[in-house]
């Protein structure tokens, strides 16, 4: 009944559409705006929806530009209007008052974007501008209001609940492997051959999450290795030599690459699902991976580093003090760590459970870390208190290791 509904629905508003093409024609897009802000009609709405959506995919930056600073302006809060909606509610506190007060709160552009959600393929479209928005926000900051607004409604979008996990493999659609390729950001995907590398032998797995309204496009993937024992090096992990381990004697899974997908997203975390998610389905399926890791990049290394220890960086041991000082003791004013991986990995409860040198030969590895490498241990029987600990102490959990090779590094200062 639902795809009866859906249809009829479709050849409705087509034909509705065709019957109101001239009048929307000769509209701005701001008045579409207000004409949908103002619609009772579902059909008469999802066609004006259609309309602003097509209208605005066919607009120059700048014309871009001019709408966002229409719904940062336009479309925001009316103080006055908050005032004396809050002011009924403290003096007669009902469902009435309330009701009128939460609408009040809320900027006119979040319903607008609801209303336009309505529409099927909207979802898609509207993560694409936000993230054209978010391109535009150096120069424009006053668009920052509007990218909370996106923000607010797509946490709630993209929740977890609404998530699906899926394996990518080499039978995957060729239209998912392609965005496979295209959205690795950490180690470039360099052909389909390097792709089958990585998705297709026993020991190898890929997982992203999907999302109902957009199901041919990934939100975030993880790429997986088998092992046995953890690696230090991303050479190994990725060799085109390397033998293949049969995945019922692993006894490691190395998350090593870990990519978000849609620009529009940005600020909606997945990746502390995702790896959780993983983590429980590959202790499942199996029972012989007992150690969960990641090898991950330090992309703020070099960029923090003296320049008294670059110079050393030859001297494998020098640059593993120096990174493990700069993962536990480098913070930012907030009393975080400076280094962006490091916050996304302690966030979500792993420990720093060993660096590395010589572990990323790669031209961006030794721009970005001199080749330094880093494993964070998800030891999921206390992945919680490490959480809360981060949370709220910024404590860091680290190994033995890693604290005498920070403590090393410290005393070389003095």
């Amino acid at each position: 009944m639902s795809l009866f509904a859906d249809l009829l629905s479709s050849v409705f508003e087509r034909r509705y559409r065709s019957a109101l093409e001239p009048e929307l024609s000769g509209r701005s897009i701001q008045e579409l705006c207000f004409d949908l802000l103002g619609s009772a009609g579902e059909v008469s709405g999802s066609v004006t929806a259609r309309y602003i959506l097509d209208r605005y995919n066919q607009m120059s930056v700048a014309e871009k530009a001019a709408f966002f600073w229409f719904l940062t302006n336009d479309l925001g809060l009316m103080p006055e209007a908050v005032h004396t909606a809050l002011a009924k509610y403290e003096s007669i506190p009902n469902k009435s008052t309330y009701l009128a007060f939460m609408q009040a709160v809320e900027p006119r552009r979040q319903e607008l974007a609801r209303r336009l959600n309505r529409v099927p393929g909207a979802t898609a479209q509207l993560v694409k501008l936000r993230a054209d928005l978010r391109e535009l926000l150096p120069e424009n900051p006053a668009f920052d209001l509007v990218d909370q607004d996106f923000k607010h409604l797509f946490s709630s979008w993209f929740n977890r609940g609404f998530l699906v996990l899926r394996p990518i493999n080499w039978e995957s659609a060729a239209e998912i492997l392609e965005k496979i390729i295209a959205y690795e950001a950490v180690h470039a995907i360099g052909s389909w051959e390097d792709l089958r590398r990585r998705v297709q032998p026993s020991d190898r797995r890929c997982y992203a999450f999907f999302h109902p309204a957009m199901p041919n496009e990934p939100l975030i993937f993880v790429e997986v290795a088998l092992t046995k024992g953890v690696p230090g090096a991303i050479q190994t992990v990725l060799s085109e030599e390397r033998d293949t381990l049969d995945a019922i004697e692993a006894d490691t899974a190395v998350f090593y690459s870990i990519s978000n997908c849609q620009a529009g997203l940005a600020g909606i975390s997945f990746g502390n699902s995702l790896i959780k998610q993983v983590a429980a389905d590959l202790s499942r399926d199996l029972p012989g991976i007992e150690t969960f890791v990641t090898l991950s990049p330090i992309p703020g290394l070099n960029d923090w580093m003296p320049q008294r220890d670059k110079q050393d960086v030859a001297k494998g041991e020098a640059l593993r003090q120096a990174a493990a000082y700069y993962l536990l003791q480098v913070k930012r004013s907030d009393g975080r760590p400076r280094d962006p991986v490091a916050r996304f990995h302690l966030g979500n409860g792993a420990l720093v459970h060993d660096v590395h040198a010589a572990a990323d030969l790669s031209a961006n590895g030794m721009t970005q870390s001199s080749g330094a490498m880093v494993n964070y241990l998800y030891d999921l029987p206390r992945v919680a208190e490490y959480h809360e600990g981060y949370a709220t102490e910024h404590s860091i959990a680290a190994s033995v290791e890693v604290q005498t090779l920070a403590a090393a590094y410290q005393k070389s200062l003095q």
